[in-house]
């Protein structure tokens, strides 16, 4: 049990964690003019092409409310920006052990530290879409909503989510090559299973409870409230997704420790 909190809590390991985080997100645009800039441009791109192909184009509205096309495009990019956060931790995680077979041969390196690093990287996408969330809301509505600041405790249980799902997917995938094949299909479709782009509201009502199995609803439902009803979260419901998302990260950590004895014989 002591190792499996060592997973969970690497303080021993921050400063090789932050080293890599670092190191892999400027790997991503080193080649590029723009640099880091992209991590701005892309989320603003993709909120533009969202909101004119439903805004636009397809001439829906959120929920019979007829409102701005800034606020039509927040209520969905809140979604978006959980989701993309999500998608991009579980679609590199099968390969986080494989990519690095130097680390799994020739040294004593903590493994474990690999899901954190990639959870962490997409932190800073996410940590962008945060300051663009609360700054265009700030200017829709004219003034910055204080239930605003709860939005970083509404995003927490994504960050035992996902780095107990890299240590399972992890695993999986340095034995199980198919995994990241499947994973693409799946995130397909959790994209139009979660209420990205229709709020749990407009569901029938025996459906609601079904969709907040997806763990991804919750957080979704609670970001719009927070940025734009001024309404605090439902700390009960938080909590005991926080409960649920811990214990994913403890499975996810106890698989990862029994699978790594066999790493170095496959990778």
């Amino acid at each position: 049990m002591k190792h499996l909190f060592d997973y969970l809590l690497p303080y021993r390991h921050w400063g090789l964690i932050r080293q890599f985080a670092g190191r892999d997100v400027a790997a991503r645009y080193r080649q590029s003019w723009l640099g880091t800039v992209w991590l701005v441009l892309t989320p603003l791109l993709m909120l533009g092409v969202y909101t004119f192909v439903f805004r636009n184009v397809m001439k829906q509205k959120w929920f019979g409310l007829d409102e701005s096309n800034l606020s039509f495009a927040l209520r969905i990019y809140a979604g978006l920006a959980v989701f993309n956060f999500f998608a991009e931790c579980v679609n590199r995680a099968p390969n986080l052990v494989r990519e690095q077979p130097h680390l799994v041969k020739k040294v004593v390196f903590p493994l474990e530290v690999l899901s954190w690093v990639n959870v962490c990287s997409a932190l800073v996408g996410l940590a962008v879409s945060m300051l663009l969330l609360v700054g265009l809301s700030a200017w829709e509505l004219g003034s910055l909503q204080w239930t605003a600041l709860a939005l970083p405790l509404v995003w927490l249980p994504l960050l035992p989510l996902c780095v107990g799902l890299g240590w399972l997917l992890s695993a999986i995938g340095t034995y199980v090559q198919d995994v990241g094949q499947l994973l693409g299909a799946a995130l397909s479709a959790l994209m139009f299973l979660s209420p990205i782009f229709f709020p749990v509201e407009a569901l029938p009502e025996a459906a609601r409870g079904l969709m907040f199995l997806n763990p991804l609803a919750l957080v979704m439902s609670q970001t719009r409230e927070v940025l734009l009803l001024g309404q605090w979260p439902d700390w009960a419901l938080l909590g005991w997704q926080f409960v649920a998302c811990m214990a994913v990260a403890f499975v996810g950590a106890a698989f990862f420790k029994t699978a790594r004895v066999g790493f170095a014989d496959v990778v």
